[in-house]
């Protein structure tokens, strides 16, 4: 058994609809009531979650976004490119890894409301990763938005949303 088949059953990996394969590590048991929050958000949501997020160099994290900041944290593998538009159309990519001397960052933060997607750097590697997100992620804050509207929202960025979305 490899070390990526290893890490995926030590860790009870399950597939993840943008691409690779998580675990929910931790949810918070207080929650945030729905008066306290932004009237997007529709109902309470725990004060925190994290999960275990692995992605392989046979597949990458479509662009999606949720409402909330979502903070990356390097574990193991390859470097990640992590990319990002943010609502005007403005496009960032991060490195996060270990090498911080050689530009990498162990850790990201996507604000909320901005499209992101990921990518493993080395060929035929993977990358473990953790994310947090703040208030607590819930499916209902999840768009895993299509090509074509992606394109007509930010057709600027043409080649990377070709790229990193499936249709």
């Amino acid at each position: 058994m490899s070390k990526l088949q290893q890490i995926i059953k030590k860790l009870d990996l399950q597939p993840h609809p943008e691409g690779g394969f998580f675990k929910e590590t931790y949810r918070s048991k207080g929650s945030i009531n729905s008066d306290s929050l932004a009237t997007e958000y529709g109902g309470s949501r725990n004060y925190s979650t994290a999960i275990y997020f692995l992605l392989t160099s046979d597949n990458f994290s479509s662009f999606h976004k949720i409402k909330q900041d979502e903070f990356w944290h390097f574990y193991d593998g390859s470097p990640i490119r992590l990319h990002t538009i943010s609502p005007e159309g403005i496009y960032e990519k991060f490195i996060i890894g270990k090498d911080i001397i050689g530009g990498e960052q162990p850790q990201v933060v996507v604000p909320g409301g901005h499209w992101f997607a990921a990518e493993v750097i080395n060929e035929n590697d993977f990358t473990l990763v953790g994310c947090t997100v703040s208030p607590g992620f819930s499916f209902e804050d999840f768009v895993l938005e299509n090509r074509k509207n992606l394109l007509e929202k930010f057709p600027q960025h043409n080649g990377i949303i070709t790229k990193l979305t499936n249709s």
